[in-house]
């Protein structure tokens, strides 16, 4: 049966949570107020990676087992003390369409985005400064692993992949996707808009696709995925957003995409397991690594570095 709504008082904002235990991860068990109590603890290292971003996000109000939905716009309910900000919708014809994005740049959003079963928080490379979208201030690639391929592969190419980056001067921050890939950050000044961004990080895939071209693929082709690691680096066009950090997962259980160190991805770029995969980690697993490690993905927070010319 339902749970009764709780009003809740978040930093002065006044909330009424509600079915606090509907079980949104059958697995595990894993109930919607464990969520919120997640979001709400892990809270002071998630903000900063959201601030200035809208969020795009995935709801699965019945859980993961039922049907989900994606969402842009403020949903209607959406509190007055919410944050939104309404722009062109990147990709649109003659920015004729806008969308009223929510700016989830305090706790009490977060757990009124948790309260409505939004499991993923997905955000753009972009900023929004004084109500105008900027110049991204991040580069980033998604490693997809295409099948019998894992994270493991993954691990072995993000390694080629840094070194690359390294020789061009630029430093590259690893997490997990909470799924079966990983993505590599690299921040920047904000001085390349995102079409220059998202150039150097293809051909960035074409050039390891030539010197592995057993392991990589920098083409969209699914058919050609099979075995191989795709570096999609599409993920810096100003359409498309990124899983966030410390952002939980709508998978079979309560995954979290998850900064790791290079030291933890050397090591399962070695591993030989298939069955019991490394990099996994769950609510628990990622409250712990922040008392261990602090948050390893604070570099992206400072000021970033100019494109190279390639």
């Amino acid at each position: 049966m339902a749970s009764r709504k709780v009003s809740v008082r978040v930093e002065g904002r006044t909330l009424a949570l509600s079915n606090l235990d509907k079980v949104l991860y059958p697995e595990t068990g894993t109930t919607k107020g464990e969520v919120i109590d997640y979001y709400s603890r892990i809270a002071p290292v998630l903000l900063p990676h959201l601030a200035d971003r809208p969020v795009t996000r995935k709801r699965w109000p019945d859980g993961v087992e039922a049907d989900s939905f994606f969402e842009k716009n403020a949903p209607r309910g959406t509190p007055s003390w919410v944050r939104t900000v309404e722009l062109p919708s990147p990709g649109s014809t003659k920015n004729r369409e806008t969308v009223r994005y929510v700016m989830a740049d305090e706790l009490a959003t977060l757990v009124w985005l948790a309260n409505l079963a939004v499991l993923e928080i997905h955000v753009p490379q972009w900023t929004v400064q004084d109500d105008v979208a900027t110049n991204p201030n991040r580069l980033v690639v998604d490693l997809d692993p295409g099948e019998p391929a894992t994270i493991i592969e993954c691990c072995q190419v993000a390694l080629l992949l840094a070194e690359v980056l390294d020789d061009a001067g630029l430093p590259s921050y690893p997490k997990t996707s909470g799924s079966k890939g990983m993505q590599m950050y690299v921040p920047l000044d904000g001085s390349a808009d995102d079409d220059a961004v998202s150039q150097y990080a293809h051909d960035l895939a074409e050039q390891l696709e030539r010197d592995h071209p057993k392991l990589i693929l920098s083409r969209m082709e699914r058919r050609e995925r099979r075995g191989k690691i795709f570096i999609d680096w599409s993920q810096n066009n100003a359409a498309k957003t990124t899983i966030a950090p410390y952002s939980t997962r709508g998978r079979a259980t309560p995954s979290v995409s998850t900064p790791v160190t290079w030291d933890e991805v050397e090591r399962a770029a070695r591993s030989r397991a298939r069955t019991q995969l490394p990099l996994r980690f769950d609510f628990d697993d990622v409250l712990g690594r922040i008392d261990d490690h602090g948050d390893l993905l604070e570099p992206l927070l400072d000021a970033g570095f100019q494109l190279p010319q390639r």
